[in-house]
């Protein structure tokens, strides 16, 4: 233990003596750790972040998407591929209560990006086309006025909801019911549509990393047909009665649509139907391989840090060889030699470490603050794990990247080293 107290002082002794080199030496070891503690605190906090707004849309809630996908990952669709598999007749079909009898509300859905006018304003926004039903399938809730209804959405009432945001831009001294705006999209002929204003949507900041308020609503069939001008739908969803229904409506939609689109073998399904489990579970596998990806990168750092340490360690080692003849000629032995460069390599390296893990939370902290700022619910995650594990990595790296030069210069020959200019 004395000679270990000893060690470390000779080492912070040098260590002082180079400060531009030493702080230039760990300086990689200090940005890989940094980035595993970044690494570590954002995949919690955006895998809490995600998983908090998907259980919000709540347990009970199934996602009918176009497209063949396998279990682990997403649909094409999710990636805004294009896909026509699924059409107003299969929503039809879904609403069959014998086919389907836990399905309490089914909506179709279609999206799109248009200008909205009102006045000398313009706006320039995403649409939501649906069904009245909307409301409680995502559990909407009204700022003020109200969200259209059923058969508003059937009839193809030209009636809109603004969004939160919306709202605030074209009417900022609030109002706005009964005032007619129009919508005008690029993607189509039919010109700008009148739209009376009946509700508006309150504030719900960013889900799913989508700004939920810069958004309108208005009736599936106009949507569709007039604005997009498609005759297929985007993705339907289904609100079951209770959750414990779920796994068996998916059941009974599954094969509602095999039926509708003449499908015999699963394996040729043109459709994914989802529930919240499954979301989570392709959401984890997802920020897992993120995860994983940026850890590769972090750990790459390391390994750059750490061949930079073996370099400077065998220069040391070079500029400090009569020192260690003249060490050895008092007495010195080999392993006392060795201790001394691979404790001087553990030290480099555990500065490295602190460093970085003090810059990885501060990081961490800025980044989550600024997610906050931006409108995201973000956590400020910091595992103690991660701590651990930085500190363990950082050491680990000083131990293995330092003792070849440890090795070195223990097996020098102080005769040799004595004579050595």
């Amino acid at each position: 233990m004395r000679h270990f107290f000893k060690n470390i002082k000779i080492v912070v002794k040098n260590l002082l003596s180079r400060k531009a080199r030493s702080f230039l030496t760990v300086l990689g070891i200090v940005i890989g750790v940094a980035g595993v503690i970044i690494i570590i605190s954002l995949g919690a906090g955006a895998q809490a972040l995600v998983l908090g707004q998907i259980t919000k849309l709540g347990t009970n809630i199934i996602g009918i998407l176009p497209g063949k996908s396998d279990e682990t990952g997403p649909p094409a669709a999710v990636f805004g591929v294009q896909i026509k598999t699924l059409v107003e007749a299969d929503v039809e079909a879904i609403k069959n209560k014998t086919r389907v009898p836990h399905a309490v509300d089914i909506v179709s859905v279609v999206r799109g990006n248009v200008t909205i006018t009102f006045g000398d304003q313009s706006i320039d926004t995403t649409f939501t086309a649906t069904d009245g039903s909307y409301i409680r399938v995502q559990n909407v809730e009204m700022d003020r006025g109200v969200f259209f209804s059923d058969e508003e959405g059937r009839a193809a009432a030209n009636v809109i909801i603004l969004g939160y945001d919306v709202a605030e831009q074209l009417f900022p001294n609030g109002g706005g019911l009964g005032e007619i705006v129009k919508l005008k999209s690029n993607s189509n002929s039919f010109g700008s549509i009148p739209f009376r204003i009946i509700g508006v949507q309150e504030k719900l900041g960013t889900v799913a990393f989508q700004n939920q308020d810069d958004q309108v609503f208005i009736p599936f069939k106009i949507g569709q047909r007039q604005i997009l001008g498609i005759d297929y739908v985007q993705f339907i969803r289904v609100r079951t009665d209770t959750p414990e229904n779920v796994k068996t409506t998916i059941e009974d939609i599954e094969g509602v649509l095999r039926e509708q689109h003449r499908i015999k073998n699963v394996t040729d399904d043109d459709f994914a139907v989802r529930d919240l489990a499954d979301a989570i579970k392709i959401l984890t596998s997802i920020t897992d391989a993120l995860r994983m990806f940026l850890g590769l990168m972090a750990g790459i750092s390391l390994i750059v840090g750490g061949i930079g340490i073996m370099n400077i360690m065998l220069v040391t080692v070079s500029e400090r060889t009569r020192e260690i003849g003249l060490r050895k000629a008092l007495g010195a032995t080999s392993s006392q030699i060795r201790n001394q460069f691979l404790v001087e390599a553990v030290v480099l390296t555990g500065i490295g470490g602190i460093l970085g893990i003090v810059l990885g939370i501060i990081i961490s902290y800025i980044i989550a603050l600024g997610a906050r700022y931006a409108g995201y619910d973000w956590s400020f995650v910091i595992s103690p794990l991660a701590i651990i594990l930085a500190v363990f990595v950082s050491s680990l790296t000083g131990i293995i990247f330092g003792l070849f030069p440890a090795i070195k210069a223990a097996k020098l020959d102080p005769i040799d080293a004595l004579r050595y200019e």
